[in-house]
């Protein structure tokens, strides 16, 4: 209610007014608790050490924020797409929750020019910004609530800066662009797929896990062979493998962004 009257005071004055402009400028409103959108800020690389050995860093509210945007985007897509089915959203949800949509979201929302962080030169360096986004997010939900992350997350950030139509016209095949991929730059692939003995012959459930050079880098569920497959190949390219270090994930995807992009 009295945004108007805070908003010109808190962008001029005090010692956290640069602060209070970006998010301003970014987001469109003043925060509460603009500590939160500082810590939002802090990637690990460049944590602060407090006395008793703990560190401060946004790790916490990009947690947080991962756990808010999937939940608004799923209930977006619930609403948006009445009559499909939940594979259809789930995969939608992926490429909309994805590092490298949020990373350029980040980057188009300015973000990318606020974050603190020491990890130049590091393979996590390019999904850092996506993160921070995250991060972002889980400070708007803790600062302004679930439904006001819920209205800015999908009028002003999606509406802006997402084209639904674009992820839906985009290549599914994601198996095959894989395995070209892999073909081209000289990894070996392999598709480990087998049916989940528990299910029904009526309704079977497939467990695949694809593996790149030995590493076991993606893994996928479906009610068929080839669905399961398609959903592990997806599943490389969005940075969820199932055996492998954080470390190990970022080689993975550094290798394969441009097949993704």
């Amino acid at each position: 209610m009295f945004d108007f009257i805070l908003r010109p005071i808190r962008r001029r004055f005090g010692s956290d007014k640069e602060f209070y402009v970006a998010i301003d400028d970014m987001f469109g409103f003043v925060p509460h608790n603009i500590e939160l959108y500082k810590l939002a800020l802090i990637h690990k690389s460049a944590s602060v050490e407090l006395e008793d050995g703990s560190h401060i860093n946004n790790e916490r509210l990009e947690f947080l924020g991962d756990a808010v945007i999937e939940s608004i985007t799923s209930d977006y897509l619930f609403i948006e797409f009445p009559d499909r089915d939940e594979g259809f959203m789930t995969q939608l949800r992926s490429k909309i929750v994805s590092r490298q949509s949020l990373n350029r979201i980040a980057s188009e929302l300015g973000l990318d020019k606020l974050v603190i962080s020491n990890a130049a030169g590091n393979s996590t360096q390019k999904h850092i910004f996506g993160d921070a986004f995250e991060a972002m997010m889980g400070a708007i939900y803790l600062d302004q609530g679930y439904d006001f992350a819920n209205r800015l997350l999908i009028n002003d950030i999606y509406g802006k800066y997402l084209s639904i139509d674009d992820m839906l016209q985009s290549e599914t095949d994601f198996k095959s662009r894989l395995i070209e991929w892999c073909q081209k730059n000289h990894h070996s692939i392999e598709f480990r797929t087998e049916q989940d003995h528990g299910s029904s012959a009526a309704r079977p459930t497939f467990h695949s896990t694809v593996y790149i050079s030995g590493i076991a880098a993606g893994h996928g569920v479906g009610d068929s062979k080839k669905q399961a497959e398609q959903q592990a190949a997806f599943s490389v390219s969005q940075g969820s493998p199932t055996t492998i270090t954080d470390e190990g994930s970022a080689q993975i995807l550094d290798r394969i962004d441009q097949m993704v992009s």
